[in-house]
């Protein structure tokens, strides 16, 4: 079953994703002790015949030998092919996911496009959204290794209500050597042409919607098919393991802790235990362990898609609207805002201070304000010279302005024409538009 912990990580806080660390289902610590266990073994078993078991001799040999490999190890490009690698798996374990049909909007479409409330108009509704069903059925027991283990073969999905005897028969009787997934949508749409002919599908319109999401419904299964069919290719898997499972192979040997009373440069401490090559493994492993899980999400593993889930709730979603949904409807009446014309929903206690926040007008409705407000400061409007009236904080504002006044007048002299009307902007000419005459007049 897949794990969730959306609700966990909410709201960003102090060490958000710590607690999320000590979880084990879905956890790389469970996906990865195994080989972990493994490589601190072997790790442990090399040093301990150093230290011990080899001669005087023997050991030079081998501490040149782990010298050489720890030179060369980092010769082995694992970021790159790693982190390319696993993008692609993750890119194509999304899509697969967004590939699996839903009846969602097919069952829309079919409740309010065929018509008739009769058991007849009953029949036709429930039978063709079945079909639909039984095509998503037959294409994931065909790619998913948990819905096949459910319905091992026909009989179990007649059993289960997906298919009757006869269609069964019908099923059966046509021969092709290919997956016949497909086989019930070719029913929905005969069913969907006797239902135009009888009139229960009002215009070609509805039946051109309605056929129209079928074939998106059964795209979606025929590019789950093929996601099965068309692995990410076999060299470059190979490629990533080899890289992985050699870098880490020498790194037995070469990152080993030597003699210190050797003299060899780096190797002038001895701790036994090699911390951060553990480190390096955790990661490296780690990664590599996460595009192994995510390579095929139709198995089994924790994080694996919920198919089973999913034919349960679309089965029982779909047949619920195009049944017990048809045609019933609610009492309509007025809402509570129906004399509102800026009707606004209450908040609560908790999420009242949303409406303290300013509506957004855009991110330049601020700057235009701010401009109008330097411009206001700059040139103080209505000031004369024969003004007695000029406070001592008013004056120094009508000197700047009219020592701009004079300097502007001095550019217009010099043919500057573009100063208030730029050729570039000239849409935006009332922007740069020539001050009125009286926000500085004498």
């Amino acid at each position: 079953m897949t794990v969730t912990y959306t609700a966990r990580v909410a709201n960003a806080r102090f060490c958000g994703f710590s607690k999320l660390l000590l979880a084990w289902r879905g956890s790389i610590y469970k996906l990865l002790y195994k080989e972990f266990v493994a490589f601190f073994a072997m790790y442990t078993a090399i040093s301990i015949t150093y230290r011990f078991l080899l001669f005087d001799d023997q050991k030079r040999y081998f501490e040149k030998l782990a010298i050489y490999c720890n030179h060369y190890a980092s010769l082995i490009p694992m970021s790159f092919v790693l982190g390319f690698y696993v993008t692609l798996v993750v890119n194509r374990w999304w899509s697969q996911y967004t590939s699996i049909p839903l009846p969602d909007q097919l069952m829309c479409i079919l409740s309010g496009g065929l018509q008739g409330g009769d058991e007849r108009g009953r029949l036709l509704r429930r039978t063709m959204m079945r079909y639909a069903s039984l095509s998503a059925l037959l294409i994931l027991r065909s790619v998913s290794t948990a819905v096949f283990k459910r319905f091992p073969t026909i009989d179990h999905v007649v059993e289960a209500g997906f298919m009757t005897r006869e269609e069964r028969k019908k099923f059966e009787s046509l021969q092709s050597p290919y997956n016949k997934y497909w086989i019930p949508c070719v029913w929905f749409t005969n069913l969907a042409a006797v239902a135009r002919c009888e009139g229960r599908i009002k215009d070609d319109n509805t039946l051109k919607l309605l056929l129209e999401e079928l074939n998106v419904f059964r795209g979606k299964c025929s590019m789950l098919f093929h996601y099965d069919m068309i692995s990410v290719p076999l060299v470059y898997t190979q490629v990533v393991t080899l890289a992985v499972y050699s870098f880490f192979l020498v790194c037995l040997i070469g990152r080993q802790f030597l003699d210190p009373a050797q003299g060899y440069p780096g190797h002038d401490l001895d701790l036994y235990v090699p911390i951060f090559t553990l480190l390096q493994f955790f990661f490296y492993a780690g990664w590599l362990k996460v595009a192994e899980q995510l390579i095929n999400p139709f198995g089994e593993d924790d994080d694996d898609f919920e198919t089973n889930w999913l034919i349960d709730r679309n089965f029982q979603v779909s047949m619920m609207a195009v049944d017990e949904m048809y045609g019933d409807l609610p009492l309509m009446q007025r809402d509570r805002y129906w004399n509102d014309s800026n009707p606004r929903p209450p908040y609560t206690a908790a999420t009242v201070f949303v409406l303290r926040k300013p509506s957004f007008q855009g991110s330049t409705f601020d700057m235009h304000n701010d401009m109008r407000a330097v411009r206001s400061h700059l040139c103080p409007p209505r000031f004369s010279l024969f003004e007695t009236s000029h406070t001592p904080q008013q004056l120094p504002h009508f000197i700047f302005c009219r020592q701009l006044k004079v300097q502007l007048e001095r550019v217009v002299k010099k043919n500057i024409k573009y100063l208030y009307n730029p050729p570039v902007f000239a849409s935006f000419s009332s922007i740069f538009e020539k001050p009125h005459a009286s926000e500085c007049d004498q």
